[in-house]
């Protein structure tokens, strides 16, 4: 049965002690199995403090992060990949020692718009990295998961079959994909099929809509996914993932262009979402269900 949580930025911009107690009380008190915290500096982070809040709500935590274009390890530049390779070791660090297990985003490469394409030794490059980063996390039970995103936010992985091809190129049982419907929106000719194609390699998934707002109130063809989703058997966490420039502060407003205030009410959005996942869940696992049966006889 699928664990569902909800990203850390619906609630806060940051994770200093206040903004970390308060983003897991709400996360439990709506209902979420787990949060999704950010990690793009793993040292903001206090373990202690973070792994005090999530017993007290009895919750996980999972974290997210990606790598800035001065650490990354798809670099030429040895020193850059370097100080890549640490921040990875970091997150590997907070994330044992919150008791997390999963770690997802852009890993692989820096985040942002990239000016020209990869290369076939910086691909090389990551993957190597990657190989030893994921080494380390299996010692702590944890997975990588490789977020595949728009083109804008990264030169390396924009579709999932990329995806699939780059968790392979780094060979550890311990690293997977990581689908997000708002990415795949732009870069996927076939939304459903490209979530079924991936099947096994899926070991995360983030939910939202077009616009980043209300789930069902935008453009994507969310039954269809969740359907996906079902048919794919997959069992793995998904995560609602919302941004408003109400919540959102820089640097993320500026990488992702997070200029309008899509919603107000982190409570109600957040409420919403897991009872719109619940339903779709739901609806997805009866229409498998009734598939597999409508052809049988007495």
């Amino acid at each position: 049965m699928n664990k569902l949580g909800v990203h850390a930025l619906v609630w806060e911009a940051g994770w200093s002690h206040e903004e970390c107690a308060r983003a897991i009380a709400r996360t439990a008190e709506v209902g979420f199995d787990f949060i999704e915290a950010p990690a793009l500096d793993p040292s903001l982070i206090d373990p202690v403090f973070t792994r005090r809040q999530l017993d007290a709500a009895g919750i996980g935590i999972n974290f997210s992060l990606g790598l800035d274009f001065d650490s990354d390890i798809s670099s030429c530049d040895p020193e850059k990949r370097a100080r890549g390779k640490a921040k990875l070791l970091d997150a590997v660090r907070v994330c044992r020692d919150c008791g997390g297990s999963i770690i997802g985003g852009i890993l692989y490469s820096g985040f942002g718009k990239y000016a020209t394409g990869p290369t076939a030794e910086g691909v090389r490059q990551s993957a190597q990295t990657l190989a030893e980063v994921a080494e380390v996390a299996a010692q702590s039970d944890i997975t990588l998961v490789l977020e595949v995103v728009n083109r804008y936010e990264t030169n390396i992985c924009n579709t999932a079959a990329q995806g699939v091809e780059m968790a392979k190129r780094v060979g550890a049982p311990n690293v997977k994909v990581h689908l997000d419907v708002y990415h795949m929106n732009i870069e996927e000719s076939d939304i459903p099929a490209a979530i079924i194609e991936t099947g096994d390699w899926i070991g995360y998934f983030h939910t939202g809509d077009s616009h980043r707002g209300y789930m069902g109130s935008g453009s994507i063809d969310l039954a269809g996914v969740f359907r996906a989703l079902v048919k794919a058997n997959y069992q793995g966490p998904i995560t609602f993932e919302s941004f408003s420039s109400r919540v959102v502060g820089q640097p993320l407003e500026g990488i992702l262009g997070i200029w309008r205030n899509l919603w107000d009410d982190s409570f109600d959005l957040a409420s919403h979402a897991l009872a719109y996942t619940k339903v779709q869940l739901k609806a997805a696992q009866e229409a498998e269900r009734q598939a597999r049966e409508r052809s049988r006889l007495p």
